[in-house]
């Protein structure tokens, strides 16, 4: 069992920046592969970028592509998430995830264990 937490959510200007954190419980950390999803209201959810268990593969969706970057701390049980440049078009709700097996890192049904989200709102 693993349990996901988000934080560093909140309102930003549009241009500015942002770092989510997600912090995951248990000893296993490192044996899960990670993925940020976001949800916009009366949208699907979408991919956002994924993770390998050592961080040596990282994978983003092309509209977040060259602004956000995911990164990992296994000795810290976190993955994080820096978002530049943002613009109103982030503006969602945005969950981390775990994935054991990392055969599709955009498909969100892959995953095994969600945290609750962390809103992202960007003004223009």
């Amino acid at each position: 069992q693993v349990q996901l937490v988000e934080s560093g959510g909140g309102l930003v200007q549009a241009g500015g920046s942002l770092r989510l954190s997600c912090a995951a419980s248990g000893r296993t950390f490192s044996s899960y592969a990670m993925g940020w999803f976001r949800q916009a209201p009366g949208k699907e959810r979408e991919f956002v970028a994924a993770i390998s268990w050592s961080g040596g593969s990282v994978y983003y969706a092309d509209s977040v592509k060259g602004r956000f970057t995911i990164s990992r701390d296994n000795a810290k049980n976190t993955v994080y998430l820096r978002m530049n440049s943002l613009k109103p078009e982030d503006t969602a709700v945005y969950s981390c995830a775990a994935d054991r097996e990392f055969s599709d890192y955009s498909d969100g049904y892959e995953y095994d264990y969600w945290g609750q989200g962390t809103q992202v709102t960007v003004s223009s």
